[in-house]
Formats: structure tokens, sequence, C-alpha cells
């Protein structure tokens, strides 16, 4: 079982940046995916950018750009950096980490782009 702690997300004005922390409560060793979803009030729960085990990306279009997902192997933490940020991507921001079959996901942190 792995538990996924995320921080960093807050209320911030158009045009300004936040960057994500997604920290697992155990070490992994191998995954097949880890990303970052999102969900806004009244609508379904998007992905929003993914990093493969060999560094590979994607984004969803609206984002790419402006945000950018890493990762610290050694601390199997994963980042995602948001910059130029809109009203539209004002959401609940929910990392997730794939392990075999397994998905893992953390409990959500509110984003608001607001002025």
């Amino acid at each position: 079982q792995v538990r996924l702690v995320e921080s960093g997300g807050g209320l911030v004005q158009p045009g300004g940046s936040l960057r994500l922390s997604c920290a697992p409560s155990r070490s992994i060793f191998s995954f097949n995916l880890m990303g970052w979803y999102r969900q806004a009030p009244g609508k379904q729960r998007e992905a929003v950018a993914s990093i493969s085990p060999d560094g590979s990306t994607n984004y969803v279009d609206s984002v790419k750009g402006r945000f950018t997902i890493s990762r610290d192997t050694p601390k199997n933490t994963v980042y995602l950096q948001m910059n130029s940020l809109k009203p539209e991507d004002t959401a609940v921001y929910y990392c997730k980490v794939k392990i075999g079959v397994e998905d893992y996901w953390g409990q959500g942190t509110q984003v608001t782009v607001s002025s």
C-alpha cells in the first residue's frame, strides 16, 4: 500500500505560479506512471501531465508550455510546476501513481486562480 501526500496548492493571481509536490509514504522502486490530474467543480477529472520511468512526459494541450512535471528520483517525489496560471486552471489537483495494475491517489490539493 502506498499513501501519497500532496502539497503546494493555494490561491494565486492570474499569471502567477505554483509548484505542487507529491511524496509517497514509502520508497517506490518501480512504477508504471506518475501523473497529475485535476477536477474543477461540475466537471470530470482530467489528466494534466504524466511522467514515465524513462523520464518521458505528456501534457494535456491546455497546459503545454505552462506546466512542467518532474521527478526527484532519490526522494520518489513528483512535482508539477505551474506557470502563467489562468482562472480556468482552478481545480482540485490529484497525484496518481500506477504501480503494476494498482492506481494510488493522493487526497487532492486545491488550486484557485483568481484576482
